[in-house]
């Protein structure tokens, strides 16, 4: 059983410890066996469970995407979908902004851990696209993912330089970025045969909940 199951506040002190070294020294400027003295975590706990620091991000990632994902109620449009399902991870990741901006920075000089984070994001849009309600079918439909993710990459720059309270700045900048896919026609809503059940009673396709594996085929 790991840490997560075992102790979930002790999984998010992990998190909050090793986003406070990086932001303090940089991504590459700590080792695990430093936080896991700095949040007074056994040692083989860690190495059990996160054998190497990249897996700590994963972590971060499913607390967001659990923030993101509450709520079953069905989205009146696509385009309100996304838009909602986008700020609420920009907030769930608000906290550890700049352990994240030393992440980000780190990306350049670490291609593994840039294909690891690659893998990981794709498969927390795929979730944000059956969410809202995108048409992720067939060539059309990886087109639409990839327009996706774009538009996550262009916000999640704004993001790490917004200094507003209420992140006017990347709600700007997402929206902007929503208009420029619509422009293109990328944001193709799914179209329900009216007897299938909707989101709010039947719940999210069942996913592998875990992101460190590659995403599921389509």
């Amino acid at each position: 059983m790991s840490l997560n199951e075992t102790d979930p506040a002790l999984a998010r002190s992990l998190v909050e410890t090793t986003m406070h070294l990086a932001a303090e020294r940089g991504w590459h400027g700590f080792t695990l066996v430093e936080v896991a003295l700095s949040a007074h975590i056994p040692l083989e706990n860690i190495k059990r469970d996160y054998p190497f620091k990249a897996l700590v991000l994963a972590s971060l990632n499913n607390m967001a995407d659990k923030a993101m994902l509450c709520g079953t109620e069905p989205y009146l449009s696509l385009r309100e979908g996304l838009f909602d399902l986008f700020m609420r991870r920009f907030d769930a990741f608000q906290d550890y902004r700049e352990g994240l901006r030393a992440v980000m920075h780190a990306l350049p000089s670490d291609p593994p851990l840039a294909t690891f984070l690659g893998l990981t994001t794709m498969n927390t849009i795929k979730w944000i696209a059956d969410r809202a309600g995108l048409d992720r079918r067939g060539l059309g439909g990886k087109i639409r993912l990839q327009a996706l993710m774009a538009v996550w990459i262009q916000t999640l720059r704004v993001w790490e330089k917004d200094e507003t309270a209420d992140l006017s700045d990347t709600m700007q900048a997402l929206d902007k970025a929503l208009n420029r896919a619509e422009r293109f026609n990328l944001l193709k809503e799914v179209v329900r045969p009216p007897e299938e059940t909707s989101l709010s009673t039947g719940g999210l396709p069942d996913y592998n909940s875990d992101t460190t594996s590659f995403p599921p085929e389509d």
